[in-house]
């Protein structure tokens, strides 16, 4: 049996993306091993779902955060991983900052491995990466994805920046879409927050920080607040600007705060809104390239979208007519974009994302994975 260690340079406790790519090769005849980051009150070995977890002690741990110090920690991580994982099959490297532990293992220790390279986003253009930092992970993804064999991206522009970059084959397309699950549509917030049936619900789920238009999504609604519209929107998450959206739920009658909640019943929160909404700022060519798992969790709970003027979340949107797309990334365009959802034909917009999400699922998306696996075996 092929053996595949996935590497991930975090603990492993909520990377969805991860777990669905193991759970897929392992169900494929692979036997498969996540290499994570441990972390105090987390278990070092665990079984996840039945795919094993080695969480990697570091001696390190609790030095300092000193960007020096920050890097022996990495170099320890990545000592204990070739050590104990380099007569592995195959690697499968989450992100840039796990590459370099595949290509040490296939340039030193052992030149049969396979690489697949899994860029969750576009790792060079990142916001708050510039200058020399910058230039330097350019240079060091440039060198790195030469002894790679498969790459895997999250979605068509990226692929065709690493094809211009680096001049490899076009990286397969995984997008983070969620498993196909038919959705009996709940009113969770209605009943939750006493919403009346004559209001407009309008979702925004997912990581509540800088760059996903939440500030900008809460000026909007500030706007509305007194409008006939009846709409309102609920943010349900958790991140830094949690204390933000709580203030304005005090302040404002159309804006609730939800705590996040799993993912087994995740997208039954979602089904009770009537529109999803993703609105990530044009701040950084990985933000502008997007295809944000929310945007397939609105589709899979049969929810129309509303989207950033970003060129892949518009392509979805407007290939598939299942939604909006805001002329400008402003609280006055949300608000006009707002506006233009709420005349929609409802009963189109449900027949359209009932057939997107036949498409845009994990089953789909696992095929693609499974091929690229294969591949890896077969002579080009």
């Amino acid at each position: 049996m092929i053996k595949v260690v996935s590497i991930v340079l975090n603990n492993f406790k909520n990377d969805s993306r991860v777990l669905k790519t193991n759970i897929s090769l392992q169900n494929a005849g692979y036997n498969v091993q996540i290499v994570a980051l441990f972390e105090d009150g987390i278990q070092e070995f665990e079984t996840v779902q039945n795919i094993p977890v080695h969480r990697v002690k570091l001696k390190s741990k609790n030095w300092s955060k000193n960007k020096l110090v920050q890097l022996i920690k990495y170099f320890e991580f990545l000592y204990r991983t070739v050590k104990k994982y380099k007569n592995n099959d195959i690697f499968h490297c989450n992100d840039l900052n796990t590459l370099p532990i595949g290509v040490i293992v296939k340039k030193f220790f052992n030149k049969k491995i396979k690489i697949v390279y899994d860029a969750h986003e576009y790792e060079t253009e990142i916001g708050g990466l510039t200058g020399l930092r910058k230039r330097m992970i350019k240079k060091l993804e440039r060198f790195l994805i030469a002894y790679v064999d498969e790459t895997i991206t999250v979605s068509d522009a990226i692929a065709n920046e690493y094809v211009k970059l680096y001049g490899i084959e076009k990286p397969s397309l995984v997008l983070n879409t969620p498993p196909f699950k038919q959705i009996e549509k709940k009113d969770i917030f209605r009943e939750k927050f006493n919403i009346s049936k004559e209001n407009t619900i309008f979702l925004y789920q997912g990581g509540l920080s800088s760059g996903r238009g939440i500030e900008i999504l809460l000026e909007a609604f500030k706007l509305m607040d007194n409008y006939e519209n009846n709409s309102v929107i609920v943010f349900m998450g958790y991140g830094v600007l949690e204390g933000v959206i709580k203030q304005a739920e005090n302040n404002y009658d159309n804006i609730y705060f939800h705590d996040a909640v799993s993912p087994n019943v995740l997208l039954e929160y979602t089904s009770s809104a009537d529109f999803g909404i993703s609105t990530i700022e044009d701040s950084c060519l990985s933000y502008r390239y997007c295809l944000p798992n929310k945007m397939f969790e609105y589709m899979m709970a049969e929810i129309p979208l509303i989207v950033s003027n970003l060129p892949e979340m518009k392509r979805l949107v407007e290939e598939n007519n299942i939604g909006i797309v805001a002329d400008e990334n402003t609280s006055t365009g949300l608000q006009k974009a707002i506006e233009k959802a709420m005349k929609l034909n409802k009963k189109e917009l449900q027949q359209n994302i009932q057939k997107v999400k036949e498409i845009y699922n994990w089953e789909e998306q696992e095929k693609v994975l499974i091929n690229v696996y294969t591949e890896l075996y077969n002579v080009k």
